[in-house]
Parts: C-alpha cells; structure tokens; sequence
C-alpha cells in the first residue's frame, strides 16, 4: 500500500467567476500547491532542488476530469500519490474533494530536466524520499 499527501484549502473569491463557481483553470493551480506542499514535506522545495541538484520538475501532461463544481468559501481536500515512476519522470495521481466526496480527478506526467530542458535522473535523495509513496507499479 501506498502513502498519501493530503492538503486543504479554503476557495476564495480570486478562484471563483462571477457565479461564484471555481474557474476550472483555478485546479491546476490548486493540484500545483499540493505537489508544492507535497514535495515540502519531504524536506525539499523548488528551490532546492533547482540550487543542489540543478534540475527542475516540469508538468510534462495533465489529464484532468471535472466531476462536480466548487464554490466560494468551500473547503477542498487534495490527496495526492505517485502512481508509477521511471528514471527521469513520475506520474502523481491527484484527487480533489469537497466534504469527501470527489469532485476532480487528476493525472500529471512530471518530469525532471537540467537546465537546457532535457531530461535528467531522479536524484537519489529525492527518490528514496517518494519511495513510501509510489504505489507497486514501479518502472525502470
């Protein structure tokens, strides 16, 4: 069994159009905090990363399946996973909900590049840090 990232987040009235409803562009945002957050507690960031590493992590795809809107003030849970993994990318799975019950599904292809944007390796350190949460299918 896998670990889980989880992260709340109140809806303000910035995310909503003038209905009150969540732009649906405002997910992506929302799922990009959470793998920020995600990668927060695992004790490294962006920045480091960038500086000790001199990788970047990229959104290579994203599939994402609206189920349910949102709306202003609402409380949402991100549980975030990794699904499978290779040497240089990983697919994190995201599932958004709002009390318990699913409203967004997401599917994000990330990838790890140098500075000229090619892909680079995983770095030990980060890797075995994700291992308690890469589901069974693992590829090399």
């Amino acid at each position: 069994m896998h670990e889980n990232f989880f992260h709340t987040l109140k809806v303000y009235y910035d995310d909503t159009d003038s209905g009150g409803v969540v732009y649906h562009a405002n997910y992506l945002k929302f799922l990009e905090r959470a793998r920020t957050e995600a990668l927060f507690s695992i004790g490294f960031s962006n920045n480091k990363v960038k500086e000790d590493f001199n990788s970047l992590i990229v959104v290579k795809s994203c599939n994402i399946d609206y189920k349910k809107p949102s709306y202003l003030e609402d409380e949402l849970t991100i549980r975030s996973f990794v699904k499978s993994i290779t040497k240089t990318s990983f697919f994190m799975n995201q599932i958004i909900t709002k009390n318990k019950e699913v409203i967004v599904e997401a599917q994000v292809h990330l990838v790890f590049i140098d500075k000229d944007g090619k892909p680079k390796k995983i770095p030990d350190q980060i890797y075995s840090k994700f291992k308690p949460y890469f589901c069974d299918s693992i590829k090399q």
